[in-house]
């Protein structure tokens, strides 16, 4: 073994490469996004990497790898695993033949999502075995065991690290050697592959008779430890998982007189009860900390209605947790003071001055503003209705712009709209999705307007490249990610890599007659095309198409001069951060300017010039 130190993403990354794994498969995601970046950067070009349409499509292509008996890793967060829900719950009682680990990363807080949901659920609903690190350092080992026990017992197995996990680092020993593992191919099989009705009857029975056999086998799996400190005759315990053991035993250095067992869950389902039942035994109460939902404290309540033990559970359900949110070493500290007598008193600190509130915003330059602002100058003085959905562009909801109405989830804004339309065909309904999006989630729902016959706008916010999770390829950039992994990222001709999906030539082929493809920047064009788009019956496009600001910067910059009249209309209409007030007028901060140019054509006195000299 060697040291590492590690992301906790690149820990699973390095764990699944180790493991021997074939396929991976994913949609960018935070907190996930990593671990599949690090395949692709670390791989000696034995191992196929893509970044799929979206999670429901990842965990296809693995499972068809899988029946052919490749070890595939699928990657995406947890409301991802909503989109794959479908072939999951299926491929549950399919099952496979190479290992799968499905990894959904969850995003206490929540940090970087809509929701904060629990996929320990999603384990139990579907019946399927899931493992929870606490720990960079586990979560590598875990990932090889993930793989052994799916091959095993013949069945996809869930990975869920939360966000602390997945960018916390740490030194990780890891392995200098590892064999590859060997794909022995497809074997037809109707019975076994082929979901009937029959098949799955006589597969779910199977099933319920696997769990518990894999709960036993957990009750002795390394990750899943029970421990006692000081004296035997303890009556209190502490029931925890993942990030949150790491924040119990911190809090708990601060030392207590009192003697209590600590049992920490790695495998929340199939549940290990027999470990349960021994470190229950001879307790008075149970303490379970954990994120996000009472998972364990259910299952111990659960198991103590079952064998009949008067042992009280505290948690989540009583208020001793609370119930939503992300933990922490402060939080576990005030929870277990009163229960164990810890030795800690609360710091008190020095009063500071609060930091100023910062709201997340659109960056300087940003194109989708400039197509926001078009369509809001377009629309002024008429009733509309502006669907939006996931990515930077949902930052539009945000003064001065105010430009997203709604916000489900990703693609539902090209649906919602046409539910907007029906309830109120008075307003003029506009759907706003981004280029990866409209590519993962957003066609089915044009197919239906243009069906439906309904009469929305559809606006496609194409900044070729999916920012919000860190910029990676999709289809409409012409970059697989394996190539721009290799190329680290930087490809100055990437239609020299493969072919580009059009985005306009979907729409076309799907049946609209209008589409146009605008550049945002040229703001008058930009207003013209959806005042066009406006006074048109059924499903109308606009393409708005300017490249994100951080893959392609743009070496100008603009400056406002002492012709400026202070009437603030930059400031109050466009919300860019690059302007700023010194000494109560606009000015334009230098480092942040991208030379858009969307402000010289909002200044109504032309107050706002190019710069005569380049930067740099």
């Amino acid at each position: 073994m060697i040291q590492k130190f590690l992301m906790g993403n690149e820990a699973i990354a390095l764990g699944a490469i180790h493991a021997g794994v074939n396929v991976v498969a994913g949609y960018p995601g935070t907190p996930s996004t990593e671990v599949l970046e690090t395949v692709a950067k670390e791989n000696d070009g034995s191992i196929y990497v893509e970044w799929s349409v979206n999670e429901k499509a990842a965990l296809e292509v693995a499972a068809g790898a899988a029946y052919a008996g490749a070890r595939t890793l699928v990657t995406m967060k947890q409301v991802g695993l909503n989109v794959a829900s479908d072939p999951l719950m299926s491929l549950a009682y399919v099952g496979v033949k190479g290992g799968m680990v499905i990894l959904s990363a969850d995003d206490p807080g929540p940090i970087s999502s809509q929701t904060e949901q629990d996929t320990r659920h999603f384990a139990q609903f579907a019946k399927l075995p899931v493992f929870d690190p606490s720990s960079p350092e586990e979560a590598y080992e875990m990932m090889i065991d993930a793989f052994e026990c799916s091959e095993k017992w013949g069945t996809p197995v869930l990975f869920r690290p939360t966000t602390r996990v997945c960018h916390g680092c740490a030194s990780v020993p890891i392995r200098e050697t590892y064999e590859k593992h060997p794909i022995e191919g497809f074997v037809k099989d109707t019975m076994r592959w082929v979901i009937f009705p029959r098949t799955s009857f006589l597969n779910h029975e199977k099933i319920e008779k696997r769990n518990p056999q894999m709960g036993e086998e957990f009750s002795s799996y390394r990750f899943n430890t029970l421990t006692r400190v000081g004296d035997d005759d303890c009556r209190k315990g502490i029931c925890t998982s993942g990030i949150s053991y790491s924040y119990a035993c911190d809090a708990l250095e601060c030392g207590t007189s009192e003697s209590y067992k600590i049992l920490k869950i790695a495998t929340a389902h199939p549940f290990p009860e027999k470990l349960a039942l021994e470190f229950l035994e001879g307790l008075d109460e149970v303490l379970c900390i954990e994120e996000l939902d009472p998972v364990l404290e259910k299952e111990l309540t659960y198991i103590c209605g079952k064998h009949h033990l008067n042992i009280t559970i505290h948690g989540k359900l009583d208020g001793c947790i609370q119930a939503a949110g992300e933990n922490s070493v402060e939080s576990v500290k005030v929870a277990l003071k009163p229960f164990l007598n810890l030795e800690w008193d609360e710091v008190s600190y020095t009063e500071t001055p609060e930091l100023p509130v910062r709201p997340p915003v659109l960056c300087a330059g940003c194109p989708h503003r400039a197509s926001f602002y078009a369509v809001k100058q377009a629309m002024k003085g008429q009733k509309a209705v502006f669907s939006g959905d996931i990515g930077c562009y949902t930052l539009g909801n945000a003064a001065p712009l105010d430009m997203v109405d709604t916000c489900l989830c990703m693609g539902a804004d090209v649906t919602m709209a046409q539910g907007l339309h029906r309830a109120e065909p008075d307003a003029v309904n506009f759907s706003f999705i981004g280029d990866s999006t409209f590519f993962a989630s957003g066609i089915t729902g044009v197919v239906n307007a243009v069906y439906n016959e309904t009469d929305i706008i559809l606006i496609v916010l194409d900044n070729s490249t999916t920012a919000m999770t860190g910029h990676q390829p999709h289809p409409g950039t012409g970059v697989r990610m394996m190539e721009f992994a290799k190329h680290a990222g930087t490809i100055s001709k990437p239609e020299d890599i493969c072919n580009r999906v059009s985005i306009e030539k979907i729409l076309q082929a799907i049946g609209l007659t209008s589409v146009e493809t605008v550049d945002p920047l040229q703001l008058s064009e930009a207003v013209e095309a959806v005042k066009r788009a406006s006074k048109l019956p059924g499903v109308k496009a606009i393409i708005f198409k300017s490249p994100c600001i951080a893959v392609m910067k743009q070496q100008t910059r603009y400056q406002i001069t002492d012709t400026c009249i202070n009437c603030k209309k930059c400031i109050r209409e466009l919300g860019c951060p690059a302007i700023v007030l010194e000494d109560g007028k606009p000015t334009i901060e230098k480092s942040l300017c991208t030379g858009c140019s969307l402000c010289t054509q909002v200044c109504p006195c032309g107050a706002i010039v190019r710069e005569e000299a380049d930067h740099e």
